[in-house]
This record gives structure tokens, C-alpha cells and sequence, in this order.
């Protein structure tokens, strides 16, 4: 429990933020409705008995709040709303409420925080997180492509779709004729988008190459590529998503991406079910497509072993024993005629372990 003897919960929203706090002394409320303005709630704050702890949910207004409060000398936890404890018959929920709620889990510390980044981290993880969403974007115009030429009796047969050839075969398509002037303004509607999504991620790809290069990221981003299926792209999308690797441990970091057995026990009874999908979607997905890659049999090829060269020696033995392991992991799961997705995702979730193990080696050149 924090030594403070005010605590603050702020229920902050776009256009107000409500206010309620606690002195643990007197046990008198302060309630307070406030412009979403980080100089007014700290000078709110000031005015009351101190000192002073303040929370508030992480959402859609970001940690800026978080870190004006710290930099003004107040302790601040962003709370992870998904581990807010509420009441099952409480069926009334306002700003205040909410407000006050928090507040009393602050006294109590029931506040489970979630790790504010650093602005150079917050801007590497847009980055990131937009070149997932051109991944995403260039998925969906793609399948656009395909089942628009499917209706009209176009089907591919010249080999692996999405090469050049197949672009090149794609331009050569046209829907001649007056009544089928429609489709082909869709059709080219849908190859210029395209190629704007493609160069768009492009662009991204090589501005997070030249951060992966020389940033705070650099050394994770080179240690992490000593194992199959992590890339540089990967690697440095996991430095980034992961951050602080120290607040975890190997057995542990699998259960806070969701790749763990949900589970239901009650009694003599117990029920497991698929993983449970908490945690950080994007990572769960990087691992799992990583996963994929330890299936075949492992050599050491030219890709790997340029990114070898990159590593510390500690991190590439690391990976090579990794790598061997994973691979082993993958045969024995085949051997007992495991489903290939039940597989893959066990992969992933020993490989979230070994890629722990690579983050917090320590970095020789201090």
C-alpha cells in the first residue's frame, strides 16, 4: 500500500474528466467534474491534502496524463481496465462511480498498472503498429482483387500468387464493353489502391529498418534475430511491443500474450479450453507466424547466418540451441499426431520463452 494519504481516481475521457479522491486521515470525498486539460487536473490535484497518488484507466487518451503527473512529482498508475474488479449486481455506471471506484482501489492498492512508455518508445510503437495496419490493409484490397476476378471466371494458374508475374497478369486483365464499364472502374479502382498500400508499407519497411539499425531497440532487435522465423521487422516490432522484457520470466511471458490454457476447475472437476487470447494481439500473432518456421528441418542458412553476425556470440548460441530445441518440440508434437495449429501455437509459446531469454542477456559492450 502506497504511503500517500490522497488518492485520486480520474475517469478521463475526450472532452471532461471526472474527478474523485479520498483522504486516508479524515476520510473526506472530493469530487470535482474538470476539462481533459493535464495543467488543470495537476492543479486540481496540488489543492488537495498531500501527498497525493492518482490513477486512471489506459484508453484511447494515452499516457500524456500519466506523464505530466510524474514529471509534477505524483505518483501515477495507469490501470489496466480489463483487471478492474466490479461488483457483479452493481448495474449503475457513470463517470462518477467509475471515478470513485478507482480512487478506493488506489487506497487499497488493487490498482494492477500497466507500463507507461517513454514518447521515443509510444513513437516506435506507431510506427510499428502502422505497418500492421498496411499489412492488414493490403490482406483486405488483395482479397478484393481475387474475388472480383473469381465472379467474373478469372482464376490464376501461372504459379505462387502475388509475384511479379501474377501482377504482370493482373494489369493484363480488362472488362471490355459498355455494360461492363462499372466493374472496370471497380477493377482499377481496387489495383491503384493496390499499389499505394504496397508502396505505402514499403515506406514504413524502411524506416523501421533504419530504427532497428540504430536505436534504443537495436541490440534486443539483434538478439531476437538469432532465431528462426524473427526477422528484423519481427524483432523489432517485439523490442518495441514488450518494452521492459524484465518484468517478466520465461514461464510467465507465455500467459501474459494469451498463449496459455484457458481453464474452468471447480471441485473435483476440470475443464480446459483453447488459450486464453490475452495480452498484446499483435505480439501473439508475430509469435505464432514465427512458430511456423521451426517446422522444417533446421540448417543454418545465409539469412540466419547474417543475422548471426550481428549478435553478440552469447545470443548466438543461445539461438542455435534454441533453434534445435524448437525444431525437437515441433517432431514430438507431429510424433503424438498433435493438430498442426495446437502445435504451432505451443511453439509459439515456448518461443516466447527463448526470445525472453535473448532480451535480457546482458549487452557486452555495457
Amino acid at each position: 500500500m502506497g504511503l500517500e494519504r490522497t488518492s485520486v481516481g480520474l475517469d478521463v475521457h475526450a472532452r471532461s474528466v471526472s474527478a474523485a479522491a479520498i483522504d486516508g486521515v479524515t476520510g473526506e470525498l472530493f469530487r470535482q467534474r474538470l476539462v481533459p486539460d493535464s495543467q488543470v487536473v495537476i492543479d486540481w490535484v496540488r489543492g488537495l491534502p498531500g501527498p497525493v497518488a492518482v490513477t486512471y484507466e489506459a484508453g484511447p487518451t494515452g499516457f500524456g496524463l500519466a506523464r505530466a503527473l510524474t514529471a509534477a512529482g505524483m505518483r501515477c498508475e495507469v490501470a489496466a481496465p480489463s483487471k478492474i474488479p466490479r461488483p457483479a449486481g452493481d448495474r449503475v455506471k457513470t463517470d462518477a462511480r467509475d471515478a470513485l471506484l478507482l480512487a478506493r482501489l488506489l487506497r487499497l492498492d488493487e490498482i494492477v498498472a500497466v507500463r507507461v512508455p517513454t514518447v521515443a518508445q509510444e513513437s516506435a510503437r506507431d510506427l510499428v503498429r502502422a505497418r500492421e495496419d498496411a499489412r492488414a490493409d493490403l490482406m483486405r484490397v488483395r482479397h478484393r482483387i481475387s474475388k472480383l476476378l473469381l465472379r467474373h471466371g478469372h482464376v490464376y494458374a501461372g504459379g505462387e500468387a502475388w509475384t511479379g508475374k501474377h501482377e504482370a497478369w493482373l494489369r493484363g486483365i480488362g472488362f471490355p464493353g459498355s455494360q461492363r464499364a462499372g466493374t472496370q472502374a471497380a477493377y482499377d479502382a481496387d489495383l491503384e489502391a493496390l499499389a499505394l498500400t504496397l508502396a505505402r508499407r514499403q515506406r514504413l519497411d524502411r524506416q523501421i529498418a533504419a530504427l532497428a539499425a540504430d536505436s534504443e531497440f537495436t541490440a534486443v532487435t539483434r538478439r531476437l534475430g538469432c532465431l528462426r522465423g524473427i526477422s528484423t521487422l519481427t524483432g523489432f516490432a517485439l523490442a518495441v511491443e514488450i518494452g521492459d522484457w524484465s518484468r517478466f520470466t520465461g514461464a510467465g511471458i507465455g500467459a501474459y500474450l494469451g498463449l496459455v490454457t484457458s481453464e474452468t476447475s471447480t471441485g473435483q472437476s476440470r475443464r480446459q479450453g483453447g488459450i486464453t487470447k490475452t495480452g498484446n494481439s499483435h505480439v501473439r500473432r508475430l509469435l505464432v507466424e514465427a512458430a511456423w518456421q521451426h517446422a522444417p528441418a533446421y540448417r543454418v542458412g545465409p539469412t540466419l547466418q547474417a543475422r548471426w553476425a550481428q549478435a553478440p556470440a552469447a545470443a548466438r548460441v543461445r539461438g542455435h540451441v534454441g533453434n534445435q530445441r524448437l525444431h525437437a518440440r515441433w517432431t514430438q508434437l507431429m510424433t503424438r499426431r498433435k493438430k498442426h495449429t495446437v502445435a504451432c501455437v505451443a511453439i509459439a509459446r515456448e518461443l516466447a520463452g527463448w526470445c525472453w531469454s535473448l532480451a535480457i542477456l546482458p549487452d557486452p559492450d555495457g
